[in-house]
């Protein structure tokens, strides 16, 4: 299989992601990652300093695509975790424990 086509699946892969975690999907969430670990394996094959035109740019759309889904993963983490601080009390600050802070002077 030629390089071209491993990254035009992988976009294709990434798009799915995108769509999985932006429908909080799990299941598509995991099958993805899936995904991305076999199409990752497979292009390690590839000699990385012979890359022509097309495949640098389908490499760069694949680096961003994969750095939005990144960020947006990084959210909905930080959200869930968010909400689960404040369902048990446990709400933290800047990667802190809130209850042990002291009140600031006025």
């Amino acid at each position: 299989m030629k390089m071209a086509e491993n990254l035009r699946q992988m976009l294709a892969l990434l798009e799915g992601e995108r769509q999985a975690l932006a429908g909080l999907d799990l299941e598509r969430i995991i099958t993805c990652a899936d995904g991305k670990q076999r199409l990752c394996a497979d292009l390690e094959a590839f000699e990385p300093l012979k890359l022509d035109e097309e495949c640098e740019g389908l490499l760069n759309a694949v680096r961003r695509l994969n750095d939005i889904n990144r960020r947006l993963r990084n959210m909905i983490a930080d959200n869930v975790s968010a909400r689960l601080g404040a369902l048990t009390g446990t709400g933290w600050l800047y990667g802190r424990p809130m209850d042990g802070l002291e009140a600031l002077p006025r």
